[in-house]
């Protein structure tokens, strides 16, 4: 058993789904589940449907929703005229539950966040409801499940999480390696136990197919997207980046975390757990080998670069902690109050500076911080993250990274203790630039890129 997982670019029109079946045909033998996102843009389409919906903007939610029928039944118009009938129905059930939450959202004056569940799982039921009917026409016996069925989770919509007896329970309920050999199955969503629908978070595509991998022990999980794997760098920053052959769950967890936009943060957890590898490939170019994600990858040093934008640097001074124990305790204690995530921490004798992506309240997160000491915030910061086995096993790493950035103000350094990443916080307007320069040190023809057998 095998689990295949397309992205939205990968089923954006006809000639895109015809190639996810070629794919799929070479990898039929043992069983294969075929996960699915909402073609490419219709989840942004979507959240505006519900934006809308909040400002009583009637006129722009109808205009949304006929944008999405007119453009998944132009994708019906291309495919096989055999399966056209089937899909065209079952795009139209879920436009009319569409249509029903929207009519009682106006009529309430509000889009609650489970209303806005049911509204973003539509774009996953659409492309799949397509992919069945065109499977189908194809040849294919196919089996189109719903993963609402098949994922149980609590009822934090928007970012539920997964309650692994049951779904593990209902996945080995309906999914066996036996006939029919291809099941499809929407990523990003599932239901509460009562049957409420949920979404897994953005990304959340990634994570269905670690779920369903995991509960099938599968062989291996491949995540089909728009590039040639996971690269050094982004290609779209830097056009010089390289495929990376292979890279540990770790590096890749940290890549994924610091900015990488390949592989969802939370795809590399169940697989971790269950030692399954997860291959990244490119749906146009699936003759090229990808990149293969396991818990032992050859090599050591330097793997790849990732950036993020929109971090907010906090650094809190004060003599109280001089020689003091606990201060440590109390900082952090303030940020697990207001739900907070940390991502770099850098100490002294008397200052904390730390990290964070995002907090709903930063002004009440601010004056709790004041009462230990000044508290400097810098906004439009971002984060350089160097990931790669071993990094500080080779001598000349650090002199090199930091001649690299001369000239580019360093705000922050950490140096993480697994020696896989190397951290730096930048300034926002100087993120590209860094990487630009770290990669062409290290990543060019004439640099050493470090990785070592």
């Amino acid at each position: 058993m095998v689990v295949f997982k397309f992205g939205g670019t990968s089923v954006q029109d006809a000639p895109a789904m015809e190639q996810v079946f070629k794919i799929c045909s070479k990898h039929l033998s043992g069983g294969l589940v075929l996960v699915s996102s909402a073609m490419a843009g219709v989840t942004n389409q979507l959240v505006a449907l519900t934006d809308a919906i909040q400002k009583d903007q009637r006129v722009l939610a109808d205009s949304i929703l006929k944008a999405l029928e007119n453009q998944h039944k132009t994708v019906i118009g291309h495919i096989p005229q055999q399966a056209r009938n089937q899909a065209l129905e079952g795009i139209s059930a879920v436009f009319s539950d569409i249509r029903t939450l929207v009519k009682g959202s106006f009529l309430l004056g509000e889009c609650s966040a489970r209303v806005a569940d049911a509204i973003w799982a539509s774009g996953e039921l659409l492309s799949t409801a397509i992919l069945h009917a065109l499977s189908q026409g194809l040849g294919f016996q196919s089996k189109l499940l719903d993963a609402r069925k098949l994922i149980v989770t609590d009822e934090n919509f928007g970012s539920a999480n997964v309650i692994w007896d049951l779904t593990s329970q209902a996945i080995l309920n309906q999914i066996a390696p036996k006939n029919p050999s291809l099941w499809i199955v929407q990523g990003f969503i599932g239901s509460t136990v009562q049957g409420v629908t949920t979404t897994l978070g953005r990304g959340g595509s990634d994570y269905s197919a670690s779920i369903l991998g995991a509960c099938l022990n599968a062989q291996r999980i491949e995540i089909w997207t728009d590039v040639d794997g996971i690269m050094t760098t982004d290609p779209r920053k830097v056009p010089s980046a390289q495929t990376i052959p292979e890279l540990t769950y770790a590096e890749a967890a940290e890549l994924a975390f610091f900015g990488a936009k390949v592989v969802h943060p939370a795809t590399i957890q169940p697989a971790v757990e269950s030692g399954i590898p997860v291959w990244v490939k490119n749906t146009k170019r699936p003759e090229l080998p990808g990149t293969l994600v396991t818990s032992s990858a050859q090599g050591t040093g330097l793997r790849a670069i990732a950036g993020r934008k929109g971090v907010m640097m906090m650094t809190v001074t004060s003599s109280r902690m001089l020689m003091a124990y606990g201060f440590l305790k109390r900082i952090f204690s303030i940020f697990d109050h207001f739900k907070t995530s940390v991502d770099l921490v850098a100490t002294s004798e008397v200052s904390v500076s730390v990290t964070i992506n995002e907090t709903h309240d930063v002004k009440a997160l601010l004056q709790a911080l004041e009462e230990l000491g000044s508290v400097r915030v810098e906004n439009s910061v971002a984060i350089v993250s160097l990931v790669g086995q071993g990094l500080w096993k080779q001598e000349t790493f650090l002199e090199r990274a930091f001649q690299a950035l001369r000239g580019i103000p360093v705000l922050l350094v950490s140096m993480g203790s697994s020696e896989i990443n190397l951290s730096m916080v930048v300034r926002e307007q100087d993120l590209d630039k860094a990487v630009e320069k770290v990669h062409a040190e290290f990543f060019t023809p004439t640099g050493d890129n470090l990785v070592h057998p």
